[in-house]
């Protein structure tokens, strides 16, 4: 049952996080974006960026909730599928982020 609730806890924390970026905020909380130069930021869109971290929070939210099912379960294949889910989302995440030019400002020359 420890399990349980310290798995709960790093859920309620992440779906925190998610709310958080989903409004925008919280972007000194990326990693990587956080270590940029106030010039280097000016040039990423933190809104989109945000918003983005935060849908990725909900979905690895969610992963997690099948690790809580497989011990009030006792169904070690939820553990599995709840583990294979949060490392495909994980793997998703940082090529999408690192890839393309998805989170930069357009910047139009007049």
């Amino acid at each position: 049952m420890a399990g349980v609730l310290i798995t709960g806890i790093i859920l309620l924390s992440f779906i925190s996080l998610g709310i958080m970026f989903s409004m925008g905020k919280g972007a000194f909380l990326i990693a990587g974006y956080n270590t940029m130069s106030e010039e280097e930021k000016g040039k990423y869109d933190t809104i989109a960026l945000c918003k983005f971290m935060g849908k990725m929070m909900f979905a690895l939210s969610f992963s997690m909730i099948f690790w809580i099912l497989s011990d009030l379960l006792q169904a070690n294949w939820l553990f599995i599928v709840g583990l294979v889910l949060f490392f495909g989302i994980v793997l998703f995440l940082v090529i999408y982020a690192n890839t393309g030019n998805r989170f930069k400002k357009n910047e139009i020359e007049s």
